[in-house]
C-alpha cells in the first residue's frame, strides 16, 4: 500500500505541476499535502518491513492504519478539493493530521516494546 501511495503521489505531483485550475486552493497547500503523502508512504513501507519480523505487533498494524487514514483524510482530501472542488469532507482534514501523529506514536510504541 505504501508503494502504491508513493506512486500516486508522484502522479499527483506531476499533475499539480501542470494543472491550470486549483479551484481557489493555495498551491502551497497542495504541495504540503503531496509532501506529507510522500513522507507517510515511506512510513507505510517501513511499517510493512518491520511487520515482516513482528507480524502480530498490533501497534505496527495501528501505525499503518493511521498512516493510510491520514493520507486519505488529509492529502487526498486536499487534492480533491483543489482539483475537483469537492468540499464535502473539508472538516475531516484536521483528523487526517491527527491520524499522521497517532501513526508515528504507534510506531514509536511498537519500537519501544521488546519482544
Amino acid at each position: 500500500m505504501g508503494a502504491l501511495l508513493a506512486a500516486l503521489s508522484v502522479i499527483a505531483s506531476a499533475y499539480a505541476a501542470h494543472a491550470n485550475s486549483l479551484n481557489g486552493s493555495s498551491p502551497l497547500m497542495v504541495q504540503a499535502s503531496l509532501n506529507l503523502m510522500q513522507f507517510h508512504s515511506i512510513g507505510l513501507i517501513l511499517v510493512g518491513i518491520l511487520g515482516q519480523s513482528r507480524p502480530n505487533e498490533k501497534r505496527l498494524q495501528f501505525a499503518g492504519a493511521f498512516f493510510l487514514l491520514g493520507c486519505i483524510l488529509f492529502s487526498i482530501n486536499i487534492l480533491l478539493r483543489a482539483w475537483h472542488d469537492i468540499q464535502t469532507f473539508k472538516a475531516l482534514v484536521p483528523w487526517g493530521g491527527t491520524s499522521f501523529i497517532l501513526g508515528w506514536l504507534a510506531l514509536t510504541l511498537a519500537y519501544l516494546r521488546k519482544s
